[in-house]
């Protein structure tokens, strides 16, 4: 049963400790202040990359569906062709009862939380874990749920990805969900096959489900990464222990679109699915038009890839000098460290106009410091040309 009413936070109280959201704080630092040049916005992970060039013809085919009604799961042929890339993907079979069709990654990642996390783990207030630097929904989806959020640091120490198995017994025999981007945002780092069979066994000893955050896996530099589902079955694991999220934002250039999935068990996926139809909003029938025939072609994707390899290539090229420059393994991201990243970020607009984000907006203070201070992130986004001139002006002015 719920806790008694005087013992739960009211939502100001459950919220108040929150930072700001990194854009209102990124405009306050830098929007008093004149570009040092001709800006070039390197903040926002928003693709800049052309969307597959079938898209305007297949929703001009749909466009009377808009007086429909949409399925709250998604149509069937949606749902057969995101089982269908699942499997070529992934070598791993799913029926359309472990899949739902969700309005991008946010609101699956935030709406699975309250569809799937108890209110009491072992008689206590439930924990969820997420790495720091995180996604900002992680931590509002916890305090939604009034469990407690552990935030684990995700550094170079730890490959960028947080070491969870390091957490105390009694804080995982809380834990319910464990939240795990890979690969990850901000630092582009892949979990391994091992790091997968660590967190896997660390799920079923301790009984907690993996949230896992994959809307950068088809942006990669040589080897495709691991996904969740997939490290399941290698396991043998239950197929309930994991819930992947998946987005077109990314793999696509369609955020706009507001387009993805939610993979798990059936058990899991039935909970998900009765929330949305009590609280959620299907997506529209054109919108799922476009997107079966997205998820059905993988030409644009392999395109998409080789445009943000050449930009990464270019990243390798002018941060060969500097010796803290670590190049990425996927994602569209550099990491760069910096001594203050708002400082940094400061510096960087106020002399070249190039507008990055501070680390820290992405981070919060442990005691053992906070992990995201001594960075900043730059989105490989917008075209060649131009990525490489915000890069060039980053390292001329904070490397040399």
């Amino acid at each position: 049963m719920r806790p008694q009413f005087e013992a739960v936070m009211t939502y100001p109280e459950r919220f108040s400790n929150l930072p700001a959201y990194a854009w209102p704080r990124l405009r306050a630092l830098l929007d008093s202040t004149q570009a040092g040049g001709d800006p070039v916005n390197m903040t926002i992970g928003e693709p800049q990359h052309p969307f597959p060039a079938f898209v305007p013809d297949v929703l001009a085919k749909s466009v009377g569906e808009f007086s429909k009604y949409p399925t709250n799961e998604g149509a069937p042929e949606l749902l057969a062709a995101i089982c269908g890339w699942i499997t070529r993907r992934y070598s791993v079979d799913v029926t359309p009862d472990r899949v739902m069709v969700l309005n991008g990654t946010r609101e699956g990642l935030y709406h699975a939380a309250m569809a799937l996390c108890p209110e009491v783990k072992n008689g206590k207030q439930p924990v969820v874990l997420l790495p720091n630097p995180f996604y900002q929904v992680y931590a509002i989806a916890a305090l939604s749920v009034n469990a407690e959020p552990v935030m684990v640091p995700a550094t170079t120490a730890t490959g960028h990805l947080p070491d969870y198995a390091s957490l105390p017994a009694d804080v995982l025999d809380r834990t319910t969900i464990a939240y795990i981007c890979s690969p990850a945002n901000p630092q582009g780092a892949v979990a391994s096959p091992e790091y997968w069979a660590t967190l896997i066994a660390l799920a079923e000893k301790h009984d907690f489900k993996i949230f896992a955050d994959e809307c950068y896996s088809e942006i990669y530099r040589d080897t495709p990464p691991v996904g969740g589902l997939e490290a399941v079955a290698d396991t043998g694991c239950d197929p309930e222990r994991i819930v992947v999220f998946h987005s077109l934002s990314k793999r696509s250039n369609l955020p706009g679109l507001r387009s993805g999935f939610v993979a798990s068990g059936p058990k899991n996926i039935k909970e998900i699915r009765q929330l949305r139809a009590y609280a959620g909003a299907p997506v529209p029938m054109p919108i799922q038009r476009v997107s079966e025939r997205v998820w059905s072609d993988e030409g644009h994707v392999i395109q998409n890839r080789e445009l943000y390899r050449a930009k990464f290539d270019d990243a390798d090229v002018i941060f060969a000098g500097v010796n803290s420059y670590a190049s990425p393994e996927a994602g569209f991201f550099l990491w760069l460290p910096v001594e203050d990243g708002e400082k940094a970020t400061l510096k960087l607009w106020q002399e070249t106009g190039v507008r990055v984000l501070p680390g820290a907006y992405l981070s919060r203070p442990d005691p053992n410091g906070d992990p995201g201070q001594g960075y900043i992130r730059v989105a490989l986004v917008a075209p060649k040309e131009e990525t490489q001139r915000g890069l060039i002006l980053i390292r001329d002015c904070l490397y040399t």
